[in-house]
């Protein structure tokens, strides 16, 4: 059985092209996607958020209006929220502008693994602000903590990893694993080679750090099955059938994923071959979110009724 989850880039537009032309669509699609993918029965709506560039960002307000967020009290405890160093920035430093500074001898990917410490420390409710001792309010004893505060939300944080190294450092702090369609090409196999050993990493590191609960691993794929001729319109044709490479900086080489387009059977046998969603529980379905919501719950529902049974994952 498998967790199954959509995950929109939030791309928008002002092409004629797309049903997303303004950060208002997207962001109101968004919440029309979420409450179809729940009518459907999937398991989950995630968004990946790029300051900066003309895509979802700022996500708390969405995921507030979705059902999740400071909002986890809001929505019973459902918010999984993932975080990330993130891919390469849309501006020089994107980091300076909302007041970070590196340490000496630090680059940007370890200050974003020292605030994500950081982060997990206060989420478990750890008091660091000194009270006024004069206060409007009254407080409790001691430092104070973040307010409000969500138990259980510590254990649902998921760290986006492009490494087997941040892999086993996000499994020792107890954090969840997101492996996305890129990774750095740190063998030279195949996308879903690499990305099942880094799970068998991730797993092997989260079970010597004596953590008690079961981790949480997720894939994300670009599944499409061809029901109908708009379908084949728009990815039978599809030239994404096998991983690229491609370079995420001067010396980063990444491992790009191929994408998946077939009628329904023919996929089956495909995803049957594929390691990392063997080895995964979720899988996060990406979405193109820029063919509006009617479009995008027609591939949901045909993943779900054609081709996720014949795999065990319903």
């Amino acid at each position: 059985m498998k967790k199954i989850g959509f995950l929109s880039f939030g791309h928008w537009t002002p092409s004629s092209q797309s049903q997303a032309r303004s950060a208002a669509d997207v962001l109101l699609q968004s919440i029309d996607l979420a409450v179809e993918a729940e009518r459907l029965g999937m398991d989950g709506a995630y968004f990946r958020v790029h300051h900066f560039a003309r895509q979802l960002s700022s996500p708390f307000p969405l995921l507030a209006a979705v059902g999740a967020g400071s909002a986890d009290l809001i929505a019973g405890s459902r918010l999984q929220l993932g975080i990330s160093r993130g891919s390469p920035e849309q501006v020089i430093d994107g980091w300076r502008h909302f007041g970070y500074r590196l340490n000496e001898g630090e680059d940007d990917a370890a200050m974003g693994r020292r605030h994500a410490e950081t982060f997990l420390e206060l989420l478990g409710g750890k008091g660091f602000a000194k009270p006024n001792p004069r206060p409007m309010f009254a407080n409790p004893p001691g430092l104070l903590r973040l307010e409000p505060f969500s138990a259980g939300l510590r254990e649902r944080i998921w760290w986006g990893s492009a490494a087997n190294a941040t892999a086993v450092w996000a499994a020792k702090l107890g954090m969840n694993l997101q492996s996305s369609t890129l990774k750095f090409d740190e063998s030279g196999e195949p996308l879903h080679v690499q990305q099942a050993a880094q799970i068998r990493a991730f797993r092997a590191a989260w079970a010597e750090a004596g953590h008690t609960r079961p981790p949480r691993v997720s894939v994300s794929r670009s599944i499409f099955p061809l029901m109908n001729d708009l379908d084949r319109a728009y990815f039978g044709s599809d030239e994404r059938q096998t991983d690229q490479i491609g370079f995420l900086d001067s010396t980063t080489r990444a491992v790009f994923g191929r994408g998946y387009a077939a009628e329904p059977d023919v996929l089956v046998e495909q995803l049957r071959k594929d390691d990392a969603i063997a080895e995964a529980d979720t899988i996060l379905l990406t979405i193109p979110n820029q063919l509006d919501v009617r479009y995008n719950g027609h591939v949901m529902q045909a993943i779900l009724a054609h081709v996720a049974p014949a795999l065990g994952w319903r």
